[in-house]
């Protein structure tokens, strides 16, 4: 997958209302499993850091020009290729300074250990399936203050600071319990119900509003052995991008905050129950496709792709992670999730978009006056042009779109974030809480559900008694909506 992530306390304050009309799209990093607090409890490892350099016009965060600088990228649906052409920048403006930079997929594999001895790197990107648990992060005290980077020059205007050329809601979505800024997430993701346009127009069919619409384009399509949904069902977190919007759309977004907070019985109202059995309906009349279940990512985009399903909750990295298999034709489009009916609270259109791709800066980084140059490179309009250009999505900076064509995904998730206006939600569960989110809601869940082997009812039952040991576990950090 591309990305999914985040966490805690403050990150509440007005979400909702900051992320409202930004066009844009990018990548989310889908946190997953969870950082063990072990890993962020080690005293080992040296405490040295790198001589400050001299403070200029040009270096704002007075870089040391000739200390070393350690990146690792997660090697996702984004690729790397944009951080590399960023790194080429650094290594330009500084010239004197040795950059190490390295990608994989196993970030907590890899760098957990490294936070053990105390030695991490000097720039993350923190997401995939292995995200390290960044509520864990912060309450730990794992991560550098990011103010000192929002503060600085920004490099294409001097006389604005960094922060004041970011999208609605970037800053925000960093914090956790006050004023200090912990991630920078640099992609902004839609998510929501992705579909070929092209196969919905074969159904002589629109996009649906009301379920019972739903379950009739899913029986057109099923005439034309085409099943109506699929999803990566080794990990089934996917589908709260579409069913969690779904569930604010039904019962307005203070079920969504009462679900983020552990409230007790936050998962018994009425509209997650509609929202489980109207779910639960497309196993149940066969609308799923067969063997879902067992795909991951991967498999389930690429039997999307070739027409074997229409519909598929998803991020907007989904552009750029199935290109492979994707045809010229195929017109991908991105649609706010489906309602119940005209009682639902809010009006259909109603979207999850929030900023994506978690940069991190450790607290034990030798070099995080680097690590923070580097992120002041790449949140200029050149790189993020850059970025948009290569990966179809955009970046955490508010521009960057000057002369790109801009291709069918990312047309179609700004035309949902358009349609949406203020009705955009921002889940905070799974940046809060990654291991409840993933492997417990998701796996444990709805991911049993979808594959008939727990009821709706036993499927809430099951999840609110994960949140509510969530909630009583003493050993994690808690985190509320203001």
């Amino acid at each position: 997958m591309g990305s999914t992530s985040a966490h805690n306390n403050r990150e509440g304050i007005g979400r909702r209302d900051l992320i409202k009309r930004s066009a844009a799209l990018g990548l989310i990093s889908v946190p997953t499993m969870s950082f063990l607090s072990a890993c962020a409890s080690s005293d080992s490892g040296s405490d040295e850091k790198v001589d400050k350099g001299k403070k200029t016009k040009e270096n704002p965060l007075a870089v040391n020009e000739t200390a070393p600088l350690e990146i690792v990228i997660f090697d996702g649906g984004f690729g790397t290729k944009y951080a590399e052409d960023a790194k080429a920048v650094y290594e330009k403006n500084f010239p004197k300074a040795k950059v190490k930079f390295s990608s994989t997929q196993k970030i907590q594999s890899v760098l957990q250990p490294r936070f053990n001895q105390g030695t991490p790197p000097d720039l993350i990107d923190n997401s995939g399936a292995e995200q390290m648990d960044m509520g864990v992060l912060v309450g730990k005290k794992q991560l550098a203050d990011l103010t000192p980077l929002l503060d600085a020059a920004s490099v294409d205007d001097p006389s604005k600071k960094v922060r004041d050329t970011l999208r609605p809601g970037i800053v925000e979505m960093g914090q956790f319990d006050g004023d200090p800024v912990w991630i920078m997430y640099y992609a902004y993701t839609v998510y929501g119900v992705w579909y070929s346009q092209k196969a919905l127009d074969s159904l002589d069919a629109t996009y649906p509003e009301t379920w019972d619409e739903m379950l009739a384009v899913c029986a057109k399509a099923k005439k034309k052995d085409m099943a109506g949904w699929t999803y990566a069902g080794k990990h089934p977190y996917y589908l709260p991008f579409s069913l969690y919007p779904m569930i604010a759309k039904v019962g307005g977004t203070e079920v969504l905050d009462a679900i983020d907070n552990l409230e007790p019985n936050a998962w018994k109202h009425p509209a997650v129950k509609a929202c489980f059995e109207a779910y639960y309906e497309l196993y149940k009349k066969g609308y799923i496709l067969k063997g879902t279940p067992g795909l991951d990512h991967i498999q389930s985009q690429t039997a999307w792709t070739e027409g074997k399903a229409l519909f598929i909750p998803n991020g907007s990295w989904v552009e750029n992670e199935a290109a492979k298999t994707m045809p010229k034709d195929f017109n991908l489009a991105v649609s706010a999730p489906t309602g119940i009916d005209s009682s639902d609270k809010m009006p259909f259109g109603t979207i999850w978009a929030s900023g994506g791709e978690p940069f991190i800066v450790p607290a034990k980084a030798k070099n995080t006056d680097g690590g923070m140059e580097q992120l002041r490179i790449m949140l200029s309009e050149a790189s993020s042009k850059n970025f948009t250009e290569s990966v179809k999505s955009l970046t955490a900076f508010n521009g960057g779109t000057d002369g790109i064509d801009l291709t069918p995904g990312l047309k179609s998730g700004v035309a949902a974030l358009e349609k949406a206006g203020d009705n955009v939600v921002n889940p905070r569960i799974q940046d809060w809480y990654v291991a409840l989110q993933k492997e417990k809601i998701g796996v444990g869940g709805l991911g049993e559900m979808m594959a008939g082997r727990l009821t709706p009812a036993e499927a809430i039952k099951k999840i609110q008694g994960y949140a509510d040991e969530a909630a009583k576990d003493d050993s994690i950090q808690h985190y509320k909506h203001q």
